[in-house]
């Protein structure tokens, strides 16, 4: 079955720099403005509207990297650089910019991955933020949290055709923040005995994708057991990667 690899790191890196040029950007906009009342208050709101922005994707990026194989801390480790690239990068008072992950079940450091054997399997990053901008001529206090979770449900049924030959129809519906989302690349994987083989060509396999983040597979293969189980592997737009075991309903 298909292993989980390290690039989410490339993911994460470049987070960061999108964070970081978004980030300075504002704060230039907001120093340009700041001499009118009205564009200084609309400049700070688009500011911290940044601020958020890079959290989201920092979480994302990070949540991208632990899916596929990284360390649970490396969420921390992330946010606690962002954190400290906020607090440099506002020259105009003080910001700080403080993280809570989540530790409630099923989170650890903020993290929960859970890959079930009943068509669920959900990715799942949450984090609580406050963010305090200081200076002179004002005092901002701003709480928010940050939830980002791919969700893959799997249904599967199949009719047998004759002996072991069995035709197999699993549908998969991915989900962003319980949000219908696109996929970026999908596996199906069916097991015969110890075995777990990925249906091609020659098992009439047939792919269709609906553009609602919901798709159908169906292929046609020689299957010893009567318990025919298959598992989806699923990298979403963000590269966050989320897997789920399901056995088939014999129609």
């Amino acid at each position: 079955m298909k292993g989980k690899g390290s690039s989410g790191q490339i993911l994460v890196i470049a987070a960061l720099i999108i964070a970081l040029t978004i980030i300075s950007t504002e704060i230039y906009v907001y120093e340009l403005g700041k001499t009118i009342s009205e564009a200084s208050t609309n400049s700070l709101n688009d500011y911290i509207f940044a601020i958020r922005l890079g959290c989201q994707h920092i979480v994302a990026g990070s949540l991208a990297n632990v899916s596929q194989g990284g360390p649970n801390q490396t969420l921390i480790a992330n946010l606690e650089r962002w954190a400290s690239l906020v607090g440099s990068q506002y020259y105009l008072g003080r910001a700080v910019l403080n993280f809570t992950p989540y530790e409630m079940q099923p989170y650890s450091s903020g993290i929960a991955i859970i890959w079930g054997s009943e068509g669920l399997g959900v990715s799942s990053a949450c984090v609580d933020f406050n963010l305090k901008l200081l200076d002179r001529e004002l005092n901002v206090n701003v709480t928010y949290a940050i939830n980002v979770t791919t969700t893959l449900l799997v249904q599967g049924t199949y009719r047998v055709i004759q002996g072991d030959e069995k035709q197999v129809n699993v549908t998969c519906n991915l989900l962003n923040e319980g949000r219908p989302a696109l996929a970026r690349d999908i596996t199906l994987y069916y097991r015969n005995l110890d075995d777990w083989l990925i249906p091609g060509p020659s098992n009439n396999y047939d792919f269709t994708d609906y553009g609602n983040g919901t798709c159908l597979i169906s292929f046609v293969a020689e299957i010893s057991s009567s318990d025919v189980e298959v598992s989806a592997h699923i990298y979403d737009q963000r590269n966050i990667y989320t897997q789920a075991n399901v056995t088939c309903v014999e129609l």
